[in-house]
This record gives C-alpha cells, sequence and structure tokens, in this order.
C-alpha cells in the first residue's frame, strides 16, 4: 500500500533510511572519524557585487614575525608566494595600455593607435575628392589604362606594373638619351617604382605640341604653330604613345597579366633608351623647332592682338 505522501509506498522510504543511517558500531566510527563542519562566513544578500563585500572577503592577516629573525628571513616571507606577473608579451602590454586608456577616459579605437603596417592615410580636406588621396600620375596613368569603364582591372594592372618595375634588375640609361636632369642613380629606381615610373614618362612627354592654324599659310594650308603644354596634358600624351607601342608587341606568355607585364616592359625600355616612343618625342620637337618662325606671322601677330 503507497502513501498518500511518496508514491512508492512506507517500506521503499523504510530501507532508503536504513540504508543512508550511520553504522551503529565503534569499530567503524573509530576507523573513520567524523568531519568537522568548515566554518563559512555568511553569505551577504545585501550585498550588489563582491568588490564592495568586505566582511565574507577579509584580507590575509600580515605574517607574524619569530623571535630572534628578521623580517627577510622569516618563515612565511620564504614561503610566501610572489605577486602573479603578466608575461612581457605585446599581447598584455595592448591590453594594460587599452586598462589605462579606459581609466583616463580615453577613446580605446582612436586614430594614434599603432599596430599598423603602413601610416594612415591623410584625411579628405573640405575641398578634396576622395581620390586625391592617391599620387597623381598613379591616378592618371590608372584611368588611361581603363577600358569600356573597368576602373578594377585597371587599378589590378596598376599594381601589378609597380610590382615588376621593382622587382626587375637595375636599367641600363643610355647616355644618348638621358632621362631629366636631377634623376637619382639607376640602381635606387627599384627601389622606388612610382618615381621609376613618374620619371619614365616624364622623361619621354614633348615639351610642345603642334597647333594647326587652318588657311593662314594661303591657299588653304595650315600653319602650324608651336604650343607648350601643361605637366598633366605632357603626362597624357606620353601615355598614349606607350600605350600604342604595348599593343604592337606581342606576348611572350599567356594569362591576363600579360598586358601589365608589357606595359611595365615599356616603361623599362623607355628608361634605357630602346623604346621607339623617343623617337616620336624628337620629331615633335623637330617640327615644333622648324615652326618657331610662323610665331611671327602677320595672321598670328594680328590675332593676337
Amino acid at each position: 500500500m503507497s502513501c498518500k505522501l511518496t508514491p512508492w509506498g512506507a517500506s521503499v522510504v523504510r530501507n532508503l533510511s536504513i540504508r543512508t543511517r550511520r553504522p551503529a558500531t565503534s569499530t567503524l566510527r573509530a576507523a573513520r572519524p567524523e568531519r568537522q563542519p568548515i566554518p563559512q562566513a555568511p553569505f551577504l544578500i545585501a550585498r550588489r557585487g563582491l568588490s564592495d563585500d568586505l566582511v565574507s572577503r577579509q584580507p590575509p592577516p600580515p605574517p607574524q614575525q619569530m623571535p630572534g629573525t628578521t623580517p627577510e628571513g622569516s618563515i612565511e616571507t620564504q614561503n610566501a608566494k610572489t605577486p602573479e606577473v603578466f608575461a612581457p608579451n605585446f599581447l598584455n602590454a595592448e591590453a594594460i595600455a587599452a586598462l589605462e586608456k579606459a581609466a583616463a577616459g580615453q577613446d580605446l579605437y582612436g586614430d594614434e593607435d599603432s599596430g599598423l603596417l603602413f601610416d594612415m592615410p591623410d584625411r579628405v580636406g573640405k575641398g578634396q575628392q576622395l581620390q586625391d588621396r592617391y599620387h597623381p600620375v598613379v591616378d592618371q596613368v590608372t584611368k588611361l589604362l581603363m577600358k569600356d569603364g573597368k576602373l578594377s582591372k585597371a587599378q589590378r594592372n596598376m599594381s601589378l606594373i609597380l610590382n615588376y618595375l621593382r622587382t626587375t634588375p637595375a636599367p641600363k640609361v643610355s647616355p644618348l638619351r638621358p632621362l631629366l636632369p636631377g634623376s637619382p642613380p639607376p640602381d635606387q629606381l627599384p627601389l622606388n617604382p612610382l618615381l621609376y615610373l613618374t620619371l619614365a614618362i616624364d622623361s619621354v612627354a614633348p615639351l610642345v605640341r603642334i597647333r594647326a592654324l587652318k588657311g593662314a599659310a594661303g591657299g588653304g594650308a595650315a600653319l602650324e604653330l608651336p604650343e607648350p603644354m601643361a605637366a598633366r596634358a605632357r603626362r597624357r600624351v606620353a601615355v598614349s604613345w606607350i600605350l600604342e607601342a604595348v599593343r604592337k608587341k606581342r606576348s611572350a606568355g599567356s594569362g591576363k597579366a600579360q598586358f601589365a607585364a608589357r606595359f611595365a616592359q615599356e616603361i623599362v625600355a623607355v628608361v634605357e633608351g630602346r623604346s621607339g616612343v623617343w623617337d616620336r618625342r624628337n620629331l615633335v620637337h623637330k617640327v615644333g623647332t622648324a615652326a618657331r618662325a610662323n610665331l611671327s606671322h602677320p595672321k598670328v601677330i594680328g590675332k593676337k592682338r
């Protein structure tokens, strides 16, 4: 018959109570002495946190000095454990620095944080655009390399070109076709591929362009007049000449990176004086030198007045 309080019945409860009862023999009690309860401090429910609990978490008492010994040579001092010190690595240093910033009320993710491989780019000014953070030569050449509006492909080719100029051997400059005055030695050009590219383009860029004045020479013939060019226009003409020479070249291999390799090889050829772009530049300068006499033509002088 089961009990109302327990569904197992009174017999089961009696058996359980007998099994869990402590043995009554004195021999077993002597073999297994009773354990003394460990005194514990009462848990303070009114406390909001352990950091504010000053009763249940008392600091350890100071070590007692034994008679006839100094504090440095006491037994408690010798057996006391040294405080734990953080390992001297960069992770702990960064964590401690972050804690110090948080304690001082500073921003943990400010611009002054270190750990970057390169310096942070300058912020865009008030009258500037986002693309102004790039070098003007890199931005202009990238836009000229772009085809069908695929800017990402042109940027990838530009990075391959600069990487080729950085890893290629130092060029051998020809004395017959020197570079711009004040240029660094050729063995230092691969160390700065951006200067390498800029020096090659500016060295082969024409200084003047030929403008035709229709019907000014008489009989319907055009009058050729030399006209100086700005730096951006000179570079645009030089890059267009280099692109024409690159398209005529045949690829040495197969793959998507062959155009960038051919363009970089043409840049190296320009620096070494082996490129045909030098002939086009010399031809423009020759025609401009011969056309200087046309600047004193009556129709040109009258038009300027």
